[in-house]
């Protein structure tokens, strides 16, 4: 809409500011976290920012596209080898489940809200899911954008701090090192996958759909190579934004009772995150640093892109998140008819938030 460029225009120009500053200051991933950050704190303090839109999908389907090159005959070959650790992934998220519902239940959440705030799904399926089980769409929005961003925050200090990660690895090759061939291949599968999954009701569609088109590509030899790094990088971008803008119009409230019930919550994550990266790393199912990415509890997007800069096992960490959202996606209506999250069914506080305590 013509009434939203102006907005857009503003968030795009901050994205840039801040990236520039993380790039001039030496920090690390500036189109990603120098975006975040911009936009974060100007929608915090009353900017009316604007995601987007169909700019910011096609970015996540470049890493859709990423990840889809990155799935050889060699990385097939070695799923066998990684059924110890998927199967441990079906565990961590029923644990999840079993933590996080009564942990916001406790906090005064309806039984819709809490069960779909504690499942570590993809935020649009969660808030949809969560809504049409009578729950509060905005705190599930709020508490899923703080996990996410939170997570993106951490893991790169936990990556080179604990781990020795450098996550100064080239994303890709620039775009001037491509064949044409190849580039439109890319550029077709990233269209064309997001669609027809889109189309046939696939799950995020954006990511799943060009990374399955990709990979029949790079199985059949026809592809060789990631997307371009311009266009990596552009997708970091659009992904800050997108986790920024979602505390657009935050009041005191929101950010007393939903933010910081998302905060205490991803304690409870990071805690059970850590141990299972313990367990794989232990047992040799896993590397630290892929063991630690395929267990952390951020999005599927955020994930690919850490994975990528810090040269880990794109396909090990892609195939656990998979996993993790399939189930998540599959079974997590079925159980919330178990806890009382039923379609329509509100019982405790109404959808304003959570019941005041004290």
């Amino acid at each position: 809409m013509p009434s939203e460029l102006p907005k857009r225009a503003v968030t795009l120009i901050l994205a840039l500011i801040g990236t520039a500053l993380f790039f001039l200051l030496g920090l690390p991933l500036p189109f990603l976290f120098g975006t975040l950050a911009a936009c974060l704190l100007a929608a915090l303090a009353g900017v009316r920012l604007k995601g987007m839109g169909t700019v910011s999908t096609l970015a996540r389907t470049v890493l859709g596209v990423a990840v889809g090159a990155s799935i050889t005959p060699e990385v097939v070959g070695r799923i066998p080898q990684m059924t110890g650790s998927v199967a441990l992934v079906l565990v961590y998220v029923g644990i999840i489940g079993l933590v996080g519902f009564p942990y916001f239940r406790r906090l005064g959440f309806d039984p819709a809200t809490a069960w779909y705030a504690a499942m570590p799904g993809g935020l649009q399926d969660m808030v949809s899911f969560g809504q049409e089980a009578g729950g509060d769409a905005r705190a599930l929005a709020l508490i899923h954008a703080t996990r996410v961003l939170i997570i993106l925050t951490l893991a790169p200090i936990i990556l080179t701090a604990l781990y020795g990660a450098d996550l100064t690895g080239a994303v890709g090759a620039p775009l001037r090192d491509l064949p044409l061939g190849e580039l439109a291949l890319l550029a077709g599968a990233a269209v064309v996958g997001w669609k027809g999954a889109e189309r046939i009701g696939l799950f995020g569609a954006t990511i799943l759909g060009p990374m399955i088109l990709t990979a029949a590509l790079s199985l059949g030899g026809l592809i060789h190579t990631r997307p371009p790094a311009e266009a990596i990088l552009a997708a970091q971008l659009f992904i800050g934004i997108g986790i920024g803008v979602q505390y657009v119009g935050v009041t005191l409230r929101e950010l007393r009772s939903f933010i910081l019930s998302g905060l205490g919550f991803v304690v409870l994550l990071a805690a059970l995150a850590a141990i299972f990266t313990e367990i794989v790393t232990l047992t040799g199912l896993a590397r630290p640093v892929e063991g630690f990415l395929a267990f952390a509890p951020g999005g599927q997007a955020e994930m690919t892109v850490l994975a990528l800069v810090s040269g880990a096992d794109l396909g090990f960490v892609i195939l656990h998140h998979i996993t993790r959202m399939v189930f998540v996606i599959l079974g997590a209506p079925v159980a919330a008819r178990l806890v009382g999250a039923r379609p329509g069914r509100q019982d405790g506080p109404s959808p304003s938030g959570p019941k005041p305590r004290g």
